[in-house]
């Protein structure tokens, strides 16, 4: 005889086992499709940019140097400051160029003096000159007047007007008076000859001025340059003397003291290639040209655009380029001479240019690729061409159309044809979820899904 719940406990026993047999015969679950991150490929027109490795360099870098030679005294600046035009650097020991000055003023003085004593005497030599020119007048005189006394009488004599004594007295005048005009005119000739060599004194006295002057000048000179000033306004260097040190033109001194350049606006050197240098004279007749930037070296830019101020005389033979001089205003002198840089400057406009952003392209291997999605949700893997990157996009000259989806997150997980949920890229939003959900989870039934 049966027990009264044994029919019970079969049903439950079978209705077990039909379970376990209908859970163990369904099939696998098929994940989901793995979400992406996807932008539009866009379409406008880029500025196309050419770059350059440059250095900066002063605008004016004045290089600091003692002009006398003597013992370095004072130092009167900080290393690294901001100093003016005019400061006060250095001061060599001025005591031995100030007893130069003292002993040339000294020497000046003296023949001054003598020019004045030659002077004098040259003004006493023409007075004596006009005195005895004027004797020459009153003897000739004298004479003509014995003269003409001498001859009357020897007319008379011959007559025997008047006695042989008044003719021997007329004759003895005659020849005294004549001998007053001979004495006289000596006394002129002699007087010329001083004024000659008094002439001579005064222009000798007067070159030796000249020299005393010059000598005073240049010690003058001389005792100015004990204080080393800066020429211009700008950054001063490390000074390469120390107090004490003998410095001054060589031999056997130190001549460079230290350098002060001039660094607001600062000078960039690019070294450009002839072919684009040749471009660029060439627009510049056209256009002005876009602005210049200027990229440092922590990957910051400088906040000021810059302008071409020259370019070099020749090409250098042995790199092809030229080097071309390009002034930024420097605020603050935070650039330096020497530091390296990027310059970059717009070379054109490219229209309908074709942008996807960066993170969109893979790069292996020196090739570029990005992954497109289709309209039927399939992942294709495509090569490309890439041009420059302007504000984090890349421009993509072949390998994709305009509207095109590229994805953006998730590309590392895809694979040629596999089915994506493409979702629009917004940059600042955060990451898509990079763990698929379990294939227990997914298959769950719901009132499991809801406990």
């Amino acid at each position: 005889m049966r027990h009264p719940n044994t029919g019970l406990g079969w049903l439950a026993l079978s209705a077990l086992l039909a379970t376990g047999c209908g859970q163990g015969q369904a099939g696998p679950t098929t994940p989901p499709p793995l979400p992406v991150a996807v932008a539009e490929v866009l379409q406008k027109d880029v500025p196309v940019y050419s770059e350059w490795i440059a250095s900066t360099d002063g605008a004016v870098n004045a290089t600091i140097r003692a002009q006398v030679q003597g013992y370095l005294v004072s130092q009167r600046y900080r290393e690294g400051d901001l100093v003016e035009k005019g400061q006060l650097l250095f001061e060599i020991d001025a005591r031995p160029f100030q007893a130069t000055l003292s002993h040339a003023e000294a020497t000046l003085s003296q023949s001054e003096a003598a020019e004045q004593q030659a002077v004098a005497a040259l003004r006493q030599a023409e007075a004596a000159l006009e005195q005895y020119k004027a004797d020459v007048a009153k003897q000739e005189a004298l004479w003509v007047n014995a003269k003409a006394n001498y001859d009357r009488f020897k007319e008379l004599v011959g007559r025997g007007a008047v006695a042989q004594k008044d003719v021997d007295d007329a004759t003895g005048a005659e020849r005294a008076t004549y001998a007053g005009v001979t004495a006289a005119k000596a006394n002129v000739t002699a007087a010329e000859a001083t004024i000659g060599v008094q002439r001579a004194a005064v222009a000798a006295a007067r070159a030796a001025i000249a020299a005393a002057r010059a000598s005073t000048e240049k010690a003058r000179v001389d005792l100015s340059f004990t204080k080393i000033l800066s020429p211009v306004t700008g950054i001063a260097g490390i000074a390469k003397a120390q107090i004490g040190d003998l410095v001054g033109p060589p031999p056997g001194s130190t001549e460079e003291l230290t350098t002060v350049s001039s660094v607001n606006p600062i000078k960039v050197y690019v070294p450009m290639s002839e072919q684009e240098y040749l471009a660029g004279a060439r627009k510049a007749h056209d256009t002005a040209g876009g602005p210049i930037e200027l990229t440092l070296a922590d990957g910051s830019r400088h906040p000021q655009t810059g302008r071409i101020a020259f370019a070099d005389r020749q090409v250098d033979v042995q790199t092809g380029t030229i080097k071309v001089a390009v002034l930024f205003p420097n605020p603050g002198n935070v650039l330096r001479p020497g530091q390296f840089a990027r310059v970059r400057a717009q070379r054109s406009v490219k229209t309908g240019a074709l942008l996807v952003p960066q993170r969109a392209v893979m790069e292996q291997q020196g090739s570029y690729q990005v992954a497109v999605v289709g309209a039927d949700q399939k992942v294709d893997i495509r090569p490309v061409k890439v041009g420059q990157q302007v504000n984090g996009l890349w421009v993509v000259d072949d390998g994709v159309r305009p509207g095109e989806r590229v994805i953006v997150e998730g590309l590392q997980k895809v694979r040629p044809g596999m089915v994506v949920a493409a979702a629009p890229y917004a940059p600042g939003a955060p990451a898509l979820p990079t763990k698929e959900a379990s294939p227990e989870t997914l298959a769950a039934p719901a009132h499991q899904a809801k406990r």
